[in-house]
C-alpha cells in the first residue's frame, strides 16, 4: 500500500511464489506502486520499513545489513490464513513467524533511529499484504481471490531493500540470507 508521496525505502523478503497475484490486486488498488524494473517483488514480508532515506543509505550502513543477512539462515515457511488489520490491510500471516519477528529485531537493533512500520503499531505483526478493505474489497472476496494460490510453501532465501515512490518503485540492493 502506498504511504504518501515521498519515496521511501524497506527492507523485505521477497515471496516470489505469490508475485503474479500481488502485482495484479497492486495494479488494481495502487497503480501508481506498480514497478516495471523486473528485481522489484510486489509480494513480500516487510522485515524493516520504513527504512533509510537515500541519502543515507551509505556503503557502512549496506554492509550493516549485510551482515545481518547473512547471520539470518534461510528459512522454510507457509502462508494460508487471511487476516485484516483494523486499519483495513488484508494479508496473509507467514507461519511460523518467529523467524521473521527475528529479523526485524535484528534489523531494528541495527538501526534503531528505524522503528517497524516509524513505530505507528505496538505489536509488528509479519505479513504478506494482499489488498485494502473497500466498497468493493471484504476480508472474504480477498480471500476467495487469493484461495488458489494459497496454501504455498515458502523459502526465505534473500533480503531485498526495496524503494517505494509513485512511478519510481525499483529494487536498490539485494543480500543472500546465510553465511
Amino acid at each position: 500500500m502506498s504511504s504518501g508521496a515521498a519515496g521511501h525505502s524497506v527492507l523485505q523478503v521477497p515471496v516470489p511464489q505469490l508475485e503474479p497475484f500481488v502485482l495484479a490486486r497492486t495494479r488494481h488498488y495502487d497503480a501508481d506502486y506498480a514497478s516495471g524494473d523486473p528485481g522489484f517483488t510486489h509480494a513480500h514480508v516487510t522485515a524493516l520499513g520504513p527504512f533509510l532515506d537515500l541519502d543515507a543509505l551509505t556503503d557502512a550502513a549496506l554492509a550493516e545489513v549485510g551482515g545481518v543477512a547473512a547471520a539470518t539462515e534461510p528459512f522454510d515457511f507457509a502462508l494460508e490464513a487471511v487476516d485484516t488489520f483494523p486499519n483495513g490491510i488484508v494479508h496473509l500471516l507467514p507461519e511460523p513467524s518467529a523467524h521473521f519477528a527475528a529479523l526485524t529485531a535484528a534489523l531494528w537493533s541495527a538501526f534503531p533511529q528505524c522503528p517497524p512500520y516509524a513505530g505507528a503499531f505496538a505489536d509488528v505483526v509479519p505479513h504478506l499484504t494482499l489488498d485494502a478493505l473497500s466498497d468493493d474489497v471484504t476480508e472474504a472476496s480477498t480471500r476467495a481471490l487469493v484461495s488458489r494460490h494459497v496454501p504455498v510453501r515458502c523459502r526465505a532465501e534473500r533480503l531485498d531493500l526495496a524503494w517505494y515512490e509513485p512511478g519510481g518503485c525499483r529494487l536498490l540492493h539485494s543480500w543472500r540470507l546465510g553465511s
